[in-house]
């Protein structure tokens, strides 16, 4: 990713990268991976994870498209309640982890009982206003494609200086991405990752919010 790319996809919001999911084994070069087990790194980490009475789920791991050494990895509470109760930044329960890249853990500990593993494809680069018209699993940069426009979501988020890095949209899942019984986790919506971006950093990636229809 050249400094010049960097930045039409996170200053100038020009262009934007796109990535969507397929069935696990037919990507081995992925840029990460939805449902199945968490990386392997938060094995023997579940103090890190858990707060307090809340229990979390693993959603996804995104190899960091800035700094590829690194991922983004998402728990969400088990509690659906929880974190449809506390949605918004400051107050968003939906964690959301930068660690070192690794592989999928052995272990259950953290699997999601709707999701089934997909394989999340490398990013391609796009411009912003081309992908207003096309479903993608993930959109890093560019302009966030909103499901409900209201400012007072990214309020305190611009306040503190985060501005938008990803999101997540569930348009995108593939038809054999959920459990026969299961239900989308963010109700056919999307969530929506801010970080502070600076010339040459990206800190502190957070759950700025997420939005249903």
């Amino acid at each position: 990713m050249t400094v010049e790319n960097q930045d039409n996809i996170l200053h100038q919001r020009t262009d934007c990268i796109l990535y969507h999911a397929h069935p696990a084994g037919t990507d081995k070069y992925g840029a990460g991976w939805i449902g199945g087990n968490a990386p392997a790194f938060f094995d023997n980490r579940s103090d890190l994870i858990h707060q307090g009475n809340s229990r979390y789920r693993f959603y996804l791991s995104l190899i960091h498209p800035f700094r590829p050494g690194n991922m983004i990895s998402i728990f969400i509470p088990d509690s659906y309640e929880d974190y449809l109760d506390n949605n918004m930044y400051p107050d968003c329960s939906i964690q959301v982890i930068e660690h070192p890249a690794a592989i999928e853990s052995i272990h259950t500990t953290f699997a999601h009982p709707h999701l089934i593993k997909h394989t999340i494809s490398r990013g391609k680069q796009s411009k912003d206003e081309e992908s207003n018209d096309q479903p993608f699993l993930i959109k890093v940069g560019g302009h966030p494609r909103l499901i409900q426009q209201e400012d007072y979501y990214a309020a305190k988020l611009k306040e503190d200086s985060f501005s938008f890095l990803f999101q997540i949209d569930e348009e995108g899942y593939p038809e054999t991405l959920l459990h026969e019984e299961g239900s989308y986790p963010f109700g056919f919506g999307a969530l929506y990752i801010y970080a502070k971006i600076k010339a040459l950093e990206i800190e502190h990636p957070v759950a700025g919010f997420w939005q249903f229809s």
